[in-house]
C-alpha cells in the first residue's frame, strides 16, 4: 500500500517513530550528562561553601549553604599567621614539586614519545612493551621500593625525593608516541632532512609545533599528578618545611581529629583545600584552548 507521493505507508510511519526513538535517546544522554556535572560539581560547591565558614558554622550550618557568617576572608587571614604561617610553605612547596616534576616528566616523555614513534632501533617494540606494562602498576605500590632507593643515595627528606620519581611518566610516553605517529608524517621529516636538517632541527622547527596539542596535555596530566600526590611525599618527607599542601592539610586534620586535645582548624583546612584547586582549574582553563580541539589538531596544521 502507497500514500499519494508514491511512498509506501510503511515508511511514513516509521520515520517518526525512529524520531521518536532518536529523541528519547538525546534526552537520556542529557539527563546522564546533567547527573555527570552534578557529581562533579557537588564536592567543588562544598568546598566553596564551607570555605567561607569559621569552625562553629561548619558544624552548626546546613552542608550546602552559606551561614550568616561570611569567614572566608578571616581564614585567608588566618592561613597567613597559623603555625608562622607554614601553610604558604606548603603551597610554595606543592608549586615546586608540580611544575619541577611535571615539565620535567613532559620534557622526557616527548623526547621518548618521539623516538618511539619516529626511529627505528632494536628492541624498540620489546623496550616500548614494558613501558606500556609499567602503566598498569599502581603508583603507590611503587612508593616502598622507591623509598628504599633513594635512601640509598640519601636524598630522603629532601625535594628531590619527590621531584625525580615525578619525571618518570609511562602513560606521557604512551601518549606522545601514539600522538607522534599520526601528528608527524614521515614525509615532512624526509623532507627536513633532505633540506639539509640536522636531527635537532628537524625535531625542534618541524615536529614539535605539531605535538604541542599532545604535549600541554602531558604536562597538565603530569603537573595534575604531583601536585595531587599524597602517600609519596607522606613517605619520604618528615621535615614541615618541605611538605606539599596536600600531605600538610592531612596533618592538620590529624591534629583537630585529635579532640579535646587537639587544636580545632576545621576552617583552615577547607579554606586552605579551596585555595589548593584553584591553580589547578585556572590551569585547565587558561590551557583548553591548545587540546580542546583534539589531539588530532596538530597533524593537519
Amino acid at each position: 500500500m502507497t500514500t499519494a507521493t508514491g511512498v509506501p505507508s510503511h515508511v511514513d510511519r516509521g520515520v517518526p517513530r525512529r524520531g521518536r526513538r532518536a529523541g528519547r535517546r538525546r534526552i537520556g544522554s542529557h539527563v546522564f550528562l546533567v547527573i555527570l556535572a552534578i557529581y562533579f560539581i557537588v564536592p567543588i560547591w562544598w568546598l566553596v561553601v564551607a570555605s567561607t565558614k569559621d569552625t562553629s558554622g561548619l558544624f552548626s550550618s546546613p552542608a550546602f549553604w552559606f551561614d550568616g557568617n561570611l569567614a572566608f576572608f578571616d581564614n585567608i587571614a588566618e592561613l597567613f599567621t597559623h603555625q608562622g604561617g607554614i601553610y604558604w610553605r606548603w603551597l610554595g612547596n606543592s608549586f615546586l614539586y608540580a611544575f619541577a616534576g611535571g615539565i620535567g616528566a613532559t620534557i622526557l616523555a616527548v623526547l621518548a614519545g618521539y623516538g618511539f614513534a619516529k626511529y627505528d632501533f632494536r628492541g624498540r617494540n620489546g623496550l616500548f612493551t614494558v613501558i606500556l606494562g609499567s602503566v598498569m602498576v599502581p603508583l603507590t605500590a611503587l612508593v616502598i621500593p622507591t623509598f628504599m632507593l633513594l635512601s640509598q643515595y640519601g636524598i630522603i627528606n629532601t625535594p628531590w625525593a619527590v621531584i625525580l620519581p615525578s619525571l618518570l611518566s609511562p602513560f606521557g610516553v604512551y601518549l606522545m608516541r601514539v600522538y607522534a605517529q599520526d601528528a608527524v608524517p614521515d614525509e615532512m621529516l624526509e623532507a627536513a632532512r633532505i633540506d639539509g636538517a640536522g636531527e635537532l632541527r628537524t625535531f625542534f622547527q618541524v615536529a614539535l609545533p605539531l605535538l604541542r596539542p599532545a604535549i600541554v596535555t602531558v604536562l597538565l596530566l603530569s603537573v595534575v599528578g604531583t601536585w595531587n600526590n599524597f602517600f609519596l611525599p607522606l613517605a619520604v618527607l618528615t621535615d614541615p618545611n618541605l611538605l606539599p599542601v596536600t600531605v600538610g592539610l592531612n596533618r592538620w586534620t590529624a591534629l583537630s581529629n585529635a579532640g579535646a586535645g587537639g587544636e580545632q582548624v576545621w576552617n583552615l583546612i577547607t579554606t586552605g583545600a579551596f585555595i589548593s584547586v584553584l591553580p589547578l582549574i585556572l590551569s585547565f582553563l587558561f590551557l583548553q584552548r591548545y587540546w580542546q580541539g583534539g589531539l588530532s589538531l596538530g597533524s593537519i596544521k
